[in-house]
């Protein structure tokens, strides 16, 4: 019987592995010579986890279109019976977790496919799992690798499905084919065409929001990003490029060292080749390997040239062909490459890490905000998915930078709230609060701010000195109760919630005014904007009072109940100021002519966020739409000059004359720029001017420096101070002070007939980088404005206040525009 026991445990993991199937043999092709859709993807993990003990396999979400988010789990027998000690382990290692423990194994987290049209990933996925249980086991004793083999799978099978069904057979690899061009808007982003690999910190997409709490359950101490690029760029590995951000420590950057000297070690042996220490750089914190970084992680990102032009197979620029299972056979070398790596150096891996979550030396200790209470959630809210830590102040003044003045200040703390970076996770609180981050170098791949006070509109003050924050959170304690006597019901309008409030009752049936001045009622002040609900015009619902209070506890908003309709003082119910709310039928392009992105996070946030139902129309379609059935047409930043031209313009003109409203957003301004009736002017600074006169005598700078000089022509993501005109419907809701995030350099004139709302006189940069040519066009150019025509007009937003849902102070601009501004 002994002899039949030992028998059975030589033989059945024999028998097991047997059942293991590689990649090609699962799928009934070749792998890398077919794209695997999402599902095939799945299916083939969940057949390496049924039969390998070696591999443990979960869900940890789905997708806007309901595919599944997963991961695997890979480590030896033992490891994985001891995976629950292995990561609490970690977590104890890093302060997360209370206790002591002296961990041993290395932690590698590998994310495939972020972007769904850089597809050679996920094969590389499947590829990598069968290789690494199959022919290099023994780095899993002392190594636990997690694997995503699908970040983005909505975005996957949107490329995958469109290639397959125009693809020629056997593939054509000419760069001219079909199958090498993706229509609008591809693959790369999600469902709500959000860059996922811009959304690690931001966390406004469902998928990184179900990842981020695997993610923090682990913590890794190697997170690699796999991606692609253009076809005429062979392979980047780390290390990266500058500028790094200072918080990163000499031992990531010797540890992507040797990563980089293993990766090429097997380049060099397969001549395949590669570069490092350019383009992609370690500054913006949202990315897959800077957002790792700044949680203690070796964070890379590794490059396959490809992308959505290679499909299966195309003629680079050197007429050398490239094929989806060289992609994947490259990608496969990098992910076990770094595997070894992190088994060759699990204990300093460990070591190392720890000494990461030392947050001793850092500049500031605290960061003290107060504002607006509903920014103030949404800020916590986003700490909350990085599980970061932070308190209220009891009182008292602190002092530090002041963020509004841009210098030394002080500040009352009763009831702020309180972020300090004496926790495990102090470095990231640094990153994201910090005012301005040290630049070696303007050349950067992102923005290069994006300071949380300034984006949330919140007043703050870093403090070099630890501030106590041991007080209890403010209680906004909402208890609106029906009072049939009352002539109607006021609330303010300060944040975007107040925003989602009205899109609610809107949609309930509730007819809403809004007054244009201050209101005084019962002692009481109301701001410009504030909400009028009254009974008389809501006669005919049975239901008003009920439903009304009922959906302002639901979303926390406090109602002053007026017995009367007779203002304390000016401004009365019936007053000519005061406007009725229509239920705006509102329509917006996207198509080919619009960024996706921009489009994307508009759609995002009227179906999300606002929750107001919107008609998208292609711009294939917009000769043929009658533009009477809109009252608002938002054009999303994009080029329309080759859509909105001729019959079409003028069609939208007469409309617009006769009371519809346009939203044009950044590059979409362009349309209007120049033509009569639409007062749209393009700046042109006296450093432009002599830019332009030296130019004509001959362009003398070297070679080698046009890189860098050319970016005193760039704004890269900097944070300008921006005047407004509260008293403006546009501008209801905020102070007489804006803080913009600026993409770029655009700048036009004040409108002579129309109202300029948001402005900058004086070009006044609060953080990031501003090239001084750039910087200067900005004098006397307006940011945010409304020229009239007839009886509609046009508004202008030169900056985007939608920019990957994470400028959350620019938001209500966006719901002003659609619900106040041109009322009759």
């Amino acid at each position: 019987m002994k002899l039949y026991l030992t028998f059975l445990l030589l033989v059945f993991p024999l028998f097991i592995f047997a059942q293991l199937k590689s990649p090609s043999e699962f799928l009934g092709y070749e792998i890398g010579t077919q794209f695997s859709r999402n599902a095939d993807v799945v299916s083939y993990f969940e057949h390496v986890a049924a039969n390998s003990a070696m591999v443990k396999y979960f869900d940890y979400g789905k997708t806007n279109e309901r595919r599944r988010l997963t991961y695997a789990v890979i480590s030896s027998e033992e490891n994985l019976a001891n995976l629950e000690k292995i990561r609490t382990d970690n977590l104890k290692n890093t302060g997360i977790l209370n206790g002591s423990a002296t961990p041993e194994k290395a932690i590698v987290w590998l994310s495939y496919n972020v972007h769904g049209n850089e597809a050679s990933s996920s094969e590389a996925a499947m590829n990598t799992i069968y290789k690494l249980i199959t022919e290099h086991s023994d780095w899993l004793k002392n190594t636990v690798v997690i694997m995503d083999p699908g970040v983005n799978p909505d975005g996957r099978d949107r490329y995958v499905n469109w290639y397959n069904q125009v693809k020629a057979s056997p593939y054509n690899s000419s760069r001219d084919a079909t199958e090498h061009h993706e229509p609008w808007p591809g693959g790369r982003p999600n469902h709500y065409l959000f860059d996922l690999n811009r959304d690690w910190m931001w966390a406004s997409q469902v998928e990184t929001q179900q990842r981020l709490k695997i993610y923090n359950q682990w913590m890794p101490q190697i997170h690699v990003d796999f991606h692609e690029q253009s076809i005429n760029y062979p392979y980047y590995f780390a290390p990266a490029a500058e500028p790094f951000h200072e918080i990163i420590t000499d031992w990531q950057w010797e540890f992507q060292n040797k990563v980089g000297k293993n990766n090429a070690k097997y380049f060099d042996k397969n001549g395949w080749l590669f570069f490092t220490r350019e383009s992609f750089d370690l500054l913006y914190p949202s990315y897959g390997d800077t957002y790792p970084l700044f949680m203690g992680a070796i964070g890379m990102t590794y490059e396959q040239a490809g992308g959505s032009r290679a499909g299966l197979g195309i003629l680079n620029g050197e007429d050398v062909k490239l094929t989806l299972v060289d992609r994947m056979a490259h990608h496969t070398a990098t992910g076990l490459s770094t595997i070894e790596v992190a088994s060759q150096n699990a204990a300093s891996l460990n070591s190392e890490f720890k000494k990461f979550f030392k947050n001793d030396n850092l500049k500031y200790k605290s960061f003290v905000l107060k504002g607006n209470p509903d920014n103030l959630k949404t800020l916590t809210n986003m700490l909350d998915r990085h599980e970061i830590k932070y308190g209220y102040a009891t009182g008292g003044s602190v002092s530090g930078f002041n963020y509004t003045d841009n210098k030394k200040g002080t500040m009352d703390a009763k009831g702020a709230l309180v972020v300090s970076t004496n926790q495990p996770k102090g470095k990231m609180v640094q990153v994201l609060f910090e005012p301005n981050a040290a630049l070696s170098t303007p050349v950067t791949y992102d923005i290069t701010s994006w300071s949380l006070p300034y984006a949330f509109g919140l007043e703050a003050v870093a403090c070099t000195t630890l501030v106590v924050s041991n007080g209890t959170a403010p209680v906004n304690t909402v208890s609106n109760v029906p009072t049939a006597t009352a002539a109607g019901y006021i609330a303010k309008w300060n944040s975007l919630r107040d925003a989602e409030f009205l899109s609610a009752l809107l949609q309930a049936g509730i007819k809403v005014r809004y007054s244009e001045k201050e209101l005084g009622f019962g002692g009481n002040t109301f701001g410009r904007g504030s909400l009028i609900i009254t009974r008389s015009d809501n006669k005919t619902n049975p239901d008003f009072d009920k439903t009304l209070i009922q959906i302002a506890n639901e979303m926390g908003r406090q109602l002053y109940a007026s017995p009367t309709s007779l203002a304390d003082s000016l401004t009365d119910f019936g007053s000519q100021y005061v406007h009725l709310i229509k239920k705006k039928r509102i329509a917006m392009l996207q198509g080919e002519g619009t960024y996706s992105l921009n489009y994307g996070a508009l759609w995002h946030f009227f179906e999300t966020q606002l929750k107001y139902p919107i008609t998208s129309i292609n711009t294939d379609d917009v000769g043929d739409i009658q533009w009477s059935d809109y009252d608002v047409l938002v054009l999303p930043d994009g080029n329309y000059k080759s859509i909105l031209k001729d019959e079409v313009f003028k069609n939208i003109e007469e409309w617009i004359s006769q009371g519809g409203r346009v939203i044009a957003i950044s590059n979409a301004m362009g349309i209007f720029e120049g033509k009569d009736g639409f007062d749209l002017k393009k700046n042109i600074s006296e450093e432009e001017e002599k830019k332009k006169d030296s130019l004509s005598e001959g362009n003398l700078i070297p070679y080698a420096q046009r890189e860098l000089e050319s970016t005193k022509d760039f704004i890269t993501g900097s944070i300008y101070k921006v005047t407004l005109d509260n008293t403006h419907p546009l501008a209801f809701g905020y102070g007489n002070t804006y803080y913009s995030l600026k993409l770029g350099s655009d700048s036009y004139k004040f409108l002579k007939d129309g109202y300029n709302v948001g402005y900058i006189k004086e070009p006044e940069s609060v953080s990031g980088f501003s090239g001084e040519t750039a910087k200067a066009s900005l004098k006397n150019s307006i940011v945010f404005a409304e020229a009239k025509k007839g009886r509609g007009s046009v508004i202008y937003m030169v900056d985007d206040v939608s920019f990957r849902s994470f400028w959350q102070n620019g938001k209500l601009f966006l719901a002003n525009a659609m619900f106040f501004v041109g009322a009759e």
